[in-house]
């Protein structure tokens, strides 16, 4: 589902924690070619490495082009005839390497279209053809099987209204509307893809009246404009469109009807009304050839210079004078998403669980999208099956869950999450996540705890276009793109900082609803996305332009196979948390100047207005409409929240020098020690959850990362406190400074609690 490949993200923006020390680890007498690693005494570090060159060497490219060859031959979306029988092809592998593996069914009303027509009926008559083409044969493989292009769980509807050009559709872009003097209620708008999730754009909309949404894919985002489009090259062509879900994911993912609740055939269901996160007013994903006649159509003020696509035309606002007709109707069908589950038990202690997840479901083919993250998984497991009849068990139990129904709203993966939460709260250690995957650079989010950890795997596998360190190659290409202010943090520090997570894959319910670590991981950056959720997703395109010779697929699975065998071998669970203070110290900083900012953008502001200089600088040809003077911004008292910052500074600090005493002085830690201690260091993410919930979602128990209630897939940090003041929500941002101010106090509370058990081995 994560559109994060589509664009190349800034370096600034994809950020990461070098390890500088080991859990548990001796470096004294340490070969210089064995660095420590995080958890692992010097002894067993050694062991370890060893152990995952072995692991290496069962990895092969051959096999993942050959499974995804053969995953990829047919569209397999949720409740489609291949998806079942891929389910059934992932459960005989598992099988046959000897995982202990079941298929979870869950039922779900799943829609998928019926009825689409769109059409101009003036000031000339123009219908849409809502089709994709193909130029290559490979890219039409299945063409009776696959869904055409719509959007997920939104309502069906006949509308006929006005056109409006919305830009990407966000809040801002609703401000600089009402400044024109431009109203979208009875109408319909049209909105280009980019600047946050689809399923935002249908909701603003909504909120503002509007009637119905139209998103296109415009040439400037991930056309023409780009590059060469399909088949010479990998940006989408002018047939091409970007199907997707809109349900209201920020509110909460996962099935719409049976939020929170195992859903059964004869199960009790929410009425399609009254279903909370369903898109409230039909929505169409078209090409930019289909949208090109509409947007053309409009008059109206000149779109402002940041609002024009790449389309040969002047872009307009409207209203009108184009009138457009849209007519959705929808089958809503029961489906069964179908989860496969594998275990490996552990040997030592068994209790804990390393979780590793990818999809397997796709909106069409899928190659990319998540196939090229799906077969890395399938390898991993099957190389570790390998190092097992060798002899080698896991401490610890892995779990592999490839999910089905994430492209409609990570709906396998949160029924799974869900129905085993009390279980998965006891015993998860960590969730390790994958998606879609190419070459270029490394990019992960996550728990902050395990940013030590992410940057120590970085930091041993090479790159294959470079020959340098996937870590190195990171940096090296964050300084090139960085402002010069982060270019200097960047050289001040011998750390780069994990980004912080925030929906769009199926980590979203044990990170956001139960408290469990997180990673997600993949390479990106080199490669255009315009095969994202279309025809063109493909194993040809993949093969020749996301990953030619599968280089980034095979090192994918050698990252993400690192991460697991470290957490499932390690003899203490490798958390660290002075990093995780220092990022808390960040987001808690970004909050102060956040409010501070707007206090005197709103001082500014109110007195350009007040003085009519905003008047008097507009274009008396185009329409104005002044704004009004905004409420000044108060002062609000932070001082619980910097408290807790300085506590859990402390308690991380203790900690960690603990940490280093226990390492450097005998005795070291009994095993039963270790174990109570793993069993502490699990509940530290636990800790950072509530039991209210965010205001208004109370899915959302993560007190420190949640997805942005208006962009969707990016990460809001200190949620409550940061979208209580771009809301103006004044007492409820003092309220929430308490609430996290709490949580994090309990965090170093139970970090202490660790801190006494490791100081006093046995105890």
């Amino acid at each position: 589902m994560n559109p994060k490949t589509m664009f190349l993200q800034t370096s600034s923006k994809i950020l990461f924690l070098v390890a500088v020390g080991a859990f548990f680890s001796v470096s004294l007498g340490a070969a210089p070619d064995t660095p420590p690693l995080l958890g692992f005494k010097t002894e067993s570090a050694q062991q370890e490495r060893e152990l995952e060159k072995k692991f290496d060497t069962e990895l092969h490219k051959e096999e993942m082009a050959h499974w995804m060859e053969y995953m990829a031959a047919h569209p397999h979306h949720l409740g489609s005839k291949y998806g079942e029988e891929l389910a059934g092809f992932v459960k005989s592998n598992f099988v046959a390497w000897g995982y202990s593996t079941e298929i979870k069914e869950y039922p779900v009303l799943f829609p998928t279209p019926k009825t689409r027509l769109l059409e101009m009926t003036s000031p000339s008559r123009f219908t849409a053809s809502l089709s994709e083409e193909s130029p290559e044969k490979d890219q039409a493989a299945g063409l009776g099987e696959q869904l055409l292009p719509y959007n997920a769980y939104c309502v069906g509807g006949d509308v006929t209204g006005e056109l409006v050009y919305v830009n990407y559709g966000v809040p801002k872009d609703y401000e600089a509307l009402a400044q024109r003097g431009i109203d979208v209620k009875g109408k319909i708008v049209i909105a280009r893809y980019g600047g946050s999730w689809r399923g935002i754009k249908p909701k603003v909309a909504f909120e503002h009246g509007a009637i119905g949404c139209l998103i296109y894919s415009d040439p400037r985002d991930d056309g023409y404009f780009r590059g060469n489009v399909f088949p010479n090259g990998p940006y989408r062509n002018e047939h091409g469109a970007q199907r997707g879900s809109v349900e209201d994911m920020p509110m909460y993912p996962g099935d719409p009807f049976t939020n929170g609740v195992t859903p059964t055939e004869e199960g009790k269901r929410l009425a399609i009304q009254n279903a909370a996160t369903l898109a409230k007013i039909p929505v169409l994903p078209i090409s930019y050839a289909d949208a090109q006649p509409f947007l053309a159509a409009l008059g109206g003020p000149v779109a402002p210079e940041e609002w024009r696509g790449a389309l040969p035309m002047t872009y307009h606002l409207g209203p009108g004078p184009a009138q457009v007709h849209l007519k959705l109707e929808l089958d809503w069908n029961l489906v069964k998403a179908r989860d496969i589950i594998a275990r490996m038990p552990g040997s030592e202690r068994a209790d804990e669980w390393v979780v590793r997840g990818n999809h397997y479901d796709a909106w069409v083919n899928g190659a990319w999208d998540p196939l090229s993250g799906t077969v890395g998984l399938l390898e991993q497991a099957r190389a570790l099956s390998v190092l097992k009849s060798q002899g080698w068990q896991p401490k610890r139990t892995i779990i592999f869950g490839v999910w089905d129904g994430e492209e409609p709203g990570l709906i396998g993966s949160t029924k799974w999450f869900e129905e085993n939460a009390e279980e998965l709260k006891k015993h998860a250690a960590v969730y390790l996540n994958t998606d879609d995957n190419q070459r270029g650079f490394l990019s992960a989010r996550g728990s902050h705890t395990l940013e030590k950890f992410v940057n120590q795997i970085a930091k041993d596998l090479v790159d294959p276009e470079k020959s340098i360190s996937v870590w190195d190659r990171l940096r090296d290409q964050m300084l090139v793109n960085a402002k010069p202010a982060e270019r200097r943090e960047i050289n001040a520090r011998s750390d780069l900082r994990m980004e912080a997570p925030g929906a769009g894959s199926d980590y979203a319910a044990g990170l956001n609803h139960l408290g469990i670590p997180i990673v997600t991981m993949e390479f990106a950056g080199e490669v255009g996305g315009g095969a994202y959720h279309s025809i063109e997703d493909s194993y040809a395109n993949y093969a020749k332009f996301q990953d030619p010779g599968f280089s980034y697929t095979l090192l994918l699975s050698q990252l993400s196979g690192r991460a697991v065998l470290r957490f499932a071998n390690a003899e203490v669970l490798p958390f660290e948390f002075n990093d995780f203070a220092d990022t808390m110290e960040k987001y808690v900083g970004e909050v102060t100047k956040l409010l501070d900012d707007t206090r005197e953008e709103t001082k500014e502001m109110n007195q350009l207005i007040h003085s009519k200089a905003l008047w008097a600088a507009a274009d008396p040809y185009e329409p104005f409409v002044e704004p009004k003077e905004k409420p000044e911004v108060p002062f609000l008292n932070f001082a619980p929240l910097q408290n807790a910052l300085a506590k859990l500074k402390a308690s991380c600090r203790k900690f960690e020098e603990a940490k280093k005493s226990v390492e450097t002085n005998p005795p070291a830690l009994t095993l039963e020690t270790e174990k109570t201690l793993d069993q502490m260091l699990m509940q530290m993410e636990r800790s950072l959850t509530t039991l209210e919930g965010l205001p208004r979602r109370p899915w959302y128990k993560h007190a420190i990362y949640a997805p942005g209630f208006y962009t969707g897939y990016s990460a809001k940090t200190l949620p409550g406190v940061r979208e209580a003041i771009e809301q103006r929500n004044w007492p409820e941002a003092t309220q929430q400074i308490e609430v996290i101010a709490r949580t994090l106090e309990a965090f170093a509370d139970q970090l202490d609690r660790a801190r006494v058990l490791m100081a006093r081995p046995g105890t």
